[in-house]
């Protein structure tokens, strides 16, 4: 008897201690909450319907959960979750239809850590419908911003802001392309202005970008192109010059000297910030035919320009078959270091570089064309004059039609006074310009008028004492020698295009 009550107690305790593991709370590792109560169970249900794919299923589940459970410490899990599954599913309605469950998200819970997962998925999904640079830009566009808006408003989140930094340069390389593609489209129209504000913006906008060399250079011979067609225009001398010419010959020569300017600047800039790609070369002969002194890049520069070129990727063989069928962009090519541009600088006009170029050209005198206006009187008499006889001998015609008649000694009120000359003004016998552009001349006249080497910027001349000894070593030591150069670059890439120059 004793045996069977000493069982009959083990077996009690046995099913006590059943019974309170089968009680234990289970625990939600996205809520880090323990409750057994419905709103719970209603989340773990959509959970687990959305590992199997059933996104219906999940979405039901979750609605049931936001409308029934208002107060739910499960909300804010269940609303992003809902996002989550549209964009699991996948699609053009499915991801449009998560973008704003996102943007949802981010209004009713900013301050949550989630919310900054949330704006990387809807930078993420405009980035999943990005087409070629040569089409549609929309996405490329909305990407941009919205990656931008992650790396401004979350800033304290460094993991998803290096993930939104890598992505936004890859961004930045589609768009930039397509910029390069529409200046250079211009360039071989021959409209230059409108090619001058497309590629200024570019590298204004997106330093890091793969082409970055060729944009400047191809912006270099926008300016040559317009030095080409100034000389070829016309000195507005009468009013019988046709359309288009220039307003005098010191005139011409200023807006000639200009544009040198700010073709050596694009050429420099090669060189100086980009010292180890394609056109660097390409831009001191280009240097050269201008007599413009050729730069030397820093160490630092070098060093910097080295890094971006080893963390591009080249694209291989499949990638290029690939790219063929493949809807969205080759961003290979994209750098992967540097910071990306976060704020747009001010665009550059098409329409105010050509007015400008057009009222430089023109002089500043009245019509662009240096000729003064004088007031003719008409032949009709005053009111106190008498009328005029028909028999009466009609005044001599001038050869001039624009003079007065000789008999005139009265001032006339209207008549322009030729104004005083400027004293800032050009004269025709001054030197000539050093740096204006001289006609291509041919082979062999070349080679026995040899042309002097252009002189090195921050380079010491042969018998030169530095005034500074400290200051030459410094500034001698941060320079970058040709062996840096040489050693740093790359081969260049076989098929590379280049745009013939003038």
């Amino acid at each position: 008897m004793l045996r069977r009550s000493s069982l009959i107690a083990l077996l009690g305790t046995l099913l006590i201690i059943g019974a309170a593991c089968t009680n234990k709370k289970s625990v939600n590792p996205l809520a880090n909450v323990g409750s057994k109560q419905p709103d719970k169970v209603l989340f773990d249900k959509a959970m687990d319907a959305m590992k199997h794919n059933r996104f219906d299923v999940a979405r039901m589940t979750l609605q049931t959960l936001i409308n029934t459970y208002p107060d739910s410490e499960f909300i804010a899990r269940a609303k992003l979750a809902v996002g989550d599954s549209w964009y699991a599913e996948g699609g053009t309605a499915s991801l449009a239809q998560a973008e704003q469950e996102y943007h949802d998200f981010e209004t009713f819970f900013p301050n949550m850590p989630e919310a900054a997962e949330a704006q990387l998925k809807i930078a993420n999904i405009q980035y999943q419908q990005m087409e070629k640079s040569d089409r549609d830009y929309t996405h490329a566009k909305r990407a941009e911003d919205e990656y931008r808006n992650l790396i401004m408003q979350y800033p304290d989140n460094p993991k998803l802001v290096k993930e939104g930094k890598r992505r936004l340069l890859e961004v930045q390389e589609v768009l930039a392309d397509r910029e390069f593609n529409i200046g250079k489209f211009y360039f071989l129209r021959q409209s230059y202005p409108a090619s001058i504000a497309r590629l200024q913006t570019l590298v204004d906008k997106y330093p890091l970008y793969s082409r970055a060399d060729e944009a400047l250079f191809v912006l270099g011979q926008d300016y040559e192109g317009q030095i080409a067609q100034l000389r070829a225009r016309p000195v507005c001398k009468s009013f019988n010059t046709p359309p288009g010419c220039v307003g005098g010959e010191n005139t011409k020569a200023k807006v000639i000297d200009e544009l040198t300017k700010q073709a050596t600047a694009a050429y420099s800039q090669i060189i100086t910030r980009y010292p180890l790609m394609d056109r660097g070369d390409d831009a001191k002969k280009r240097l050269a035919a201008l007599h413009q002194p050729i730069p030397r890049p820093t160490r630092a520069a070098v060093a910097q320009n080295r890094a971006e070129e080893d963390s591009r990727r080249e694209a291989n063989t499949l990638d290029r078959l690939m790219s063929v069928v493949k809807k969205g962009p080759d961003t290979a090519q994209a750098a992967k270091v540097g910071e990306p541009t976060l704020v747009d600088p001010t665009p550059v006009s098409a329409n105010q570089l050509a007015g400008e170029t057009m009222r430089r050209a023109l002089g500043s005198s009245a019509g662009g064309t240096g000729v003064s206006l004088e007031t003719v009187k008409s032949g009709a008499p005053g009111p106190n004059d008498p009328a005029p006889r028909s028999d009466a001998a009609s005044p001599a015609v001038s050869a001039d039609p624009f003079a007065r008649p000789a008999t005139s000694s009265a001032v006339d009120p209207n008549e322009l006074k030729p104004t005083a000359p400027d004293p800032n003004e050009l004269k025709p016998s001054g030197p000539p310009d050093p740096n204006e552009l001289k006609p291509a001349v041919d082979a062999q006249s070349a080679s026995t008028a040899a042309v002097p080497p252009p002189v090195q910027v921050n380079e010491i001349q042969q018998g030169q004492a530095p005034s500074d000894a400290n200051s030459t070593a410094a500034s001698s030591s941060s320079l970058a020698t040709d062996k840096d150069i040489s050693s740093s670059k790359k081969k260049k890439k076989t098929g590379l295009k280049k745009i013939i120059a003038f």
